[in-house]
């Protein structure tokens, strides 16, 4: 027995790691995930849609009673979407560590107003969940919003399609 004891520690792991990739009805292993939007019939919890790695929605609501805007961005090697500065949002998004981390909860603040200016975005970067509400009503907001342009307006400018 002690001389099967190296073969059968191995062929154990083989069959374990077998079993992990099929499916419940003993098809065949699921896909590798990939950054390429997939086809219909992914996640049930997203209504049988999978989403790319890297695909965002923002809704930007300037404050000034104009009706909010909704852009869309997709960055998986290519360029997708009705984002007026598409290319240039990837491009400053793929840049940064964790762009859409949310401020902590113990940071001090600058009592600093930026603006009536707002934003949601949501979506998956970097193949995680993204749902983030942003403002410019303190210098932490502020900041934050900055790090973003152009994914979100520079507020100056008041131009949004740039």
């Amino acid at each position: 027995m002690r001389r099967f004891l190296p073969l059968l520690v191995p062929a154990a792991v083989l069959l374990l790691a077998a079993g992990c990739g099929s499916d419940d009805d003993g098809g065949a292993a699921a896909p590798a995930t990939s950054s390429a939007p997939e086809e219909p019939g992914g996640d049930p919890a997203a209504g049988g849609i999978s989403q790319a790695d890297n695909d965002l929605q923002v809704e930007i609501d300037l404050g000034d009673g104009s009706a909010p805007q909704t852009w869309t961005l997709t960055c998986v090697g290519f360029v997708e979407g009705n984002h007026p500065s598409a290319q240039a949002a990837c491009d400053h998004l793929a840049g940064i560590e964790r762009p859409f981390a949310p401020l902590p909860d113990d940071v001090f603040c600058t009592q600093q107003y930026g603006g009536p200016e707002t934003a949601h975005v949501l979506g998956r970067w970097a193949g995680e969940p993204v749902d983030l509400q942003l403002s410019r009503v303190d210098g932490c907001t502020l900041a934050q919003w900055d790090s973003l342009v152009p994914f979100v307006p520079a507020v100056a400018s008041g131009d949004l399609s740039d």
